[in-house]
């Protein structure tokens, strides 16, 4: 084989096509420089606009991104359209498959436009504490895929968002105040309004816990062993687990030191001796 013959017919059959279309390239070429510069100015344009209405960052960048590339395309179609490439087979190509991409990954989008609604309508944002999907802890992280989650002895729980959007959220540090929620049991025998008063003055001696909303303490209920008073004070959610834990402590210390008791559940057992049980009966 005559390379040499190849190659110069190569050379003149390019040389005829840029005789044709020079022009059409050369207009080609600028289209798809000049526009691929412009697609990306736009879409930088539309992300700082969102940024100053104050929209999230990872939201505004997705956006963005998705701009870019949809002008970008746009721009190269013109582009092969103007070289005189029939553009009609390859939106249908470009079409089946999007499609098929589209069936393909179908939970991924499902969680990206979870993400997108998580980050639209904020029911929590990073530091919160919440309960999503069946699982607790504080969001480290929230992509718009999934949602990083910190639990309390520092596991690391990551959670599709479509799983977030379909199910309860529940915010537990979204409010700046909390509400304890304590019951103590104390003896039937025992004086009821003073373990009322020595409750009391325990509570007003926190001084995280807050006077409004007002501090509840009522009897509960009448239970099996114990007359069982709920405890409800408010306290900011920053402080709710540190005041908890020592004023559970104190009430118990305050009972005992007052003669009230926090009777155990028991039940009373009656036998009947067998000499009894025949007698009775007339044996």
């Amino acid at each position: 084989m005559d390379y040499a013959r190849l190659m110069e017919e190569y050379g003149d059959m390019i040389i005829v096509w840029l005789a044709r279309n020079g022009t059409n390239l050369l207009v080609a070429l600028v289209i798809a420089f000049a526009g691929a510069w412009l697609s990306g100015r736009v879409a930088n344009l539309v992300r700082k606009g969102m940024e100053l209405r104050g929209i999230d960052r990872l939201l505004t960048g997705f956006i963005r991104n998705v701009i870019y590339y949809v002008l970008l395309v746009a721009v190269l179609i013109a582009a092969a359209g103007q070289l005189g490439i029939d553009t009609t087979s390859f939106l249908a190509l470009l079409g089946s498959m999007g499609l098929a991409v589209g069936l393909a990954i179908k939970d991924n989008l499902a969680n990206f436009s979870s993400g997108i609604m998580l980050i639209l309508f904020r029911p929590f944002t990073l530091g919160d504490y919440v309960t999503v999907a069946g699982v607790s802890g504080t969001v480290d992280k929230l992509s718009l895929s999934t949602t990083l989650l910190l639990t309390p002895d520092n596991q690391r729980i990551i959670v599709p968002n479509s799983k977030i959007m379909s199910d309860v959220i529940v915010n537990v540090t979204g409010n700046p105040t909390r509400r304890m929620d304590l019951t103590f049991g104390v003896g039937y025998g025992d004086d009821l309004a003073l373990a009322k008063k020595v409750i009391e003055d325990v509570v007003r001696a926190q001084p995280e816990l807050l006077t409004e909303p007002p501090c509840t303490i009522a009897v509960a209920e009448l239970g099996d062993s114990s007359v069982n008073l709920v405890v409800r004070p408010w306290v900011a959610t920053a402080d709710y687990w540190t005041v908890r834990f020592r004023l559970i402590e104190e009430v118990k210390k305050a009972l005992d030191a007052n003669g009230i008791s926090i009777p155990y559940p028991q039940r009373d057992v009656h036998i009947v001796q067998a000499a009894d049980q025949a007698a009775g009966h007339g044996v």
